[in-house]
């Protein structure tokens, strides 16, 4: 595939998975810079293996992935992910603080003290998911959403190109799920490609491309076709009210 600045991620008859058995076969996209691609489907679809794959974290089994013209997992700069399950920090005394900052790591290095701009970052970062009140309280002493509003602030400290979001409304209430969805509007106006993995149907209304998975690629293409109802039909068993 050839690399073209406009284009954020590019696949080719994509095969995902784990010890070269397949997850999910024949994956082809082609998202540029703000568009959305909602992944859509029940546990153990695919969902979290595509993401992982696209965030450089497991191996293609087989085709062709391109991030920003480039190998998967070669910028961490430019690319953040956001896993459905983040690494416990709770046995550790982090505060929120501390844990949305080291989203700043990849830019920082393991010995560079944060700079003032890094610094600001990290605040505007915990505005931005509502979670400053609570900026020097231990993270293991919030509730679920409040971590997950953390873990979310630390993928926007990275200031990436490409935000890869594995159910990143998980645990939230209805205005933190709204919450989630002005943020992805916001980082999209300023030209960051998102991925949402989401068993919502509801997330996927300002999608630019939806991928329907039930371990294979049931549909795909802007909403009101990828969610047709009898895609829903045979990924869930249900379809959309009317």
């Amino acid at each position: 595939m050839s690399a073209k600045t406009q284009i954020s991620l590019a696949t080719d008859k994509l095969a995902v998975g784990y010890s070269r058995h397949p997850v999910v076969e024949d994956v082809n996209l082609r998202l540029n810079a703000g568009e959305l691609l909602v992944l859509i489907g029940a546990n153990g679809s695919g969902k979290s293996t595509i993401l992982k794959t696209m965030a450089g974290l497991i191996q293609p089994i087989s085709g062709d992935i391109e991030m920003l013209g480039a190998s998967v997992g070669s910028m961490p700069k430019r690319v953040a992910y956001l896993p459905q399950h983040p690494i416990s920090t709770h046995t550790l005394p982090l505060r929120v603080r501390d844990v949305v900052a080291m989203g700043r790591f990849a830019h920082l290095g393991l010995f560079k003290n944060p700079s003032t701009i890094d610094k600001k970052i990290v605040e505007t970062s915990m505005r931005s998911t509502g979670i400053d009140a609570q900026a020097d309280n231990p993270i293991r002493d919030l509730s679920g959403g409040q971590q997950q509003r953390t873990h979310l602030a630390q993928a926007l400290a990275r200031q990436a190109e490409v935000l890869l979001l594995d159910e990143p409304t998980a645990g939230l209430d209805i205005n933190g799920r709204k919450l989630v969805a002005d943020l992805i509007a916001e980082e999209r106006s300023r030209g960051v490609t998102v991925v949402l993995a989401t068993h919502e149907l509801k997330d996927a209304d300002t999608a630019d491309t939806v991928m329907l998975l039930a371990q294979r690629v049931v549909s795909i293409g802007p909403p009101e076709v990828a969610l047709r109802d009898e895609y829903l039909r045979e990924c869930f068993g249900f379809t959309q009210p009317h």
